[in-house]
């Protein structure tokens, strides 16, 4: 079917379970009501926007729970739902997704994305769901980000060596435990084997301590660690 063509058969969603069988998480609008929900939900938005009576962030991550449950393409929906989101909260001026990658926020929080997904799509068909689920989920994903976002800010602007760089992070805005993957996306430019060398120096001096080997190792930050050490 071309790209950008509405669906011609019924597309449910279900879960797949080992043994073979399946359960329906949720069933779109059908192929004949997919035009007209579409068209309905854009004007819905469109006109609540220009209200100006509830928050955008908000109108934004209810028109995505909606396109996603009406499900409007045969294939490729969660990837149109994500570069809408980027869109949409840009031009509300919330532009972090130029910065950060909400795909991949997305993605790493999939088990809480089907879960909010799940619960707020209990009851849609008959106007009786709950969103709050979901746009929970939604705005956590975005804090998230700006989040991320302020961190690398913070170590961008911090001055000395990329080493020294990476030692002011971990000590001072990292979680409690953290993994190499994290420093790297919260100090931009730094090449993995300047984050070891910080954190060896770190676990040498009693700051930090390594639980496993390899990627999948976790660093634990001391906790009579002074912030400042």
């Amino acid at each position: 079917m071309p790209g950008g063509t509405f669906k011609t058969q019924d597309n449910l969603v279900v879960d797949r379970s080992p043994d073979g069988s399946t359960t329906v998480r949720f069933k779109p609008v059908s192929p004949a009501r997919t035009p007209f929900a579409v068209d309905d939900l854009i004007e819905r938005y469109q006109n609540t926007v220009a209200a100006g009576e509830h928050h955008p962030v908000l109108l934004s991550g209810l028109f995505i729970l909606d396109l996603l449950v009406i499900h409007p393409f045969e294939d490729g929906d969660g990837r149109v739902a994500r570069l809408l989101t980027g869109a949409m909260l840009g031009e509300h001026g919330y532009t972090v997704g130029r910065y950060v990658s909400l795909e991949q926020a997305i993605a790493e929080s999939a088990d809480a994305y089907y879960r909010a997904l799940l619960d707020s799509t209990h009851g849609w068909h008959e106007g009786t769901a709950n969103p709050w689920p979901w746009l929970g989920y939604f705005t956590s994903v975005i804090a998230g980000a700006y989040a991320v976002f302020a961190d690398r800010a913070a170590a961008a602007r911090t001055p000395g060596t990329k080493q020294q760089r990476v030692r002011e992070h971990i000590l001072r805005h990292a979680p409690a435990t953290f993994r190499l993957a994290d420093i790297r996306t919260a100090v931009p430019g730094v090449s993995d084997q300047t984050i070891r060398l910080a954190l060896e120096q770190l676990r040498n001096e009693g700051k930090v301590r390594a639980d496993g080997t390899g990627r999948s190792a976790t660093w634990t930050r001391k906790t009579n660690t002074a912030p400042f050490g």
